[in-house]
């Protein structure tokens, strides 16, 4: 599932896309081999569940039977998130509007750490050194640049198609792109 930087961002754009969000904030470090950080203001994911969210085949995307005649998302978020964990370290943030509190994931190594934190409504998730655990999979990305501008070009593709969300994508501490989200 993931096979480079713009894999991940691409499955983290489509989490929050089916989340409901309305801002997404995109931020890279070197091409996405340092840091990819995908923050949204959507629904958020109750803390009980955010283990749950980083386990093979799990979903939160599918509530009943009937969804499954009807699949109206982009993804499964277990499938990407687990995908993710296994080949980075790993951190979300989440917090339901509903909720006072939200809750921290860390997970390195196999060992997910839930932990309560005071959070804005929404989802950050941040991955840090992808592909530091396979060596030779690293060694096949491409250069900076060129990951940089594959994701860069898959963002802005994303916010025309979906004109009434808020993007913002800043590359190595540099915002290049925001869109006002108002059609």
């Amino acid at each position: 599932v993931i096979e480079r930087p713009l894999s991940v961002v691409k499955e983290l754009i489509e989490n929050s896309l089916d989340a409901g969000a309305t801002a997404i904030d995109v931020e890279l470090g070197q091409g996405g081999k340092v840091l990819i950080s995908v923050k949204d203001n959507g629904g958020g994911i109750v803390p009980e569940e955010l283990p749950l969210a980083v386990e093979k085949h799990a979903t939160s995307k599918i509530s009943s039977e009937a969804d499954l005649e009807a699949i109206s998302t982009l993804g499964y978020r277990g499938e990407a998130l687990s995908s993710v964990c296994a080949v980075s370290h790993f951190e979300i943030y989440s917090r339901c509007s509903e909720l006072t509190e939200g809750a921290s994931l860390h997970y390195e190594n196999g060992v997910p750490r839930v932990t309560a934190v005071p959070l804005r409504p929404g989802t950050t998730v941040v991955v840090k050194d992808l592909f530091y655990n396979l060596p030779a999979r690293r060694k096949f990305l491409k250069s900076e640049r060129t990951e940089s501008s594959k994701i860069s070009e898959m963002v802005t593709k994303l916010a025309l198609a979906n004109p009434a969300i808020a993007f913002t994508f800043t590359n190595n501490g540099r915002t290049t792109m925001k869109t006002g989200g108002t059609g």
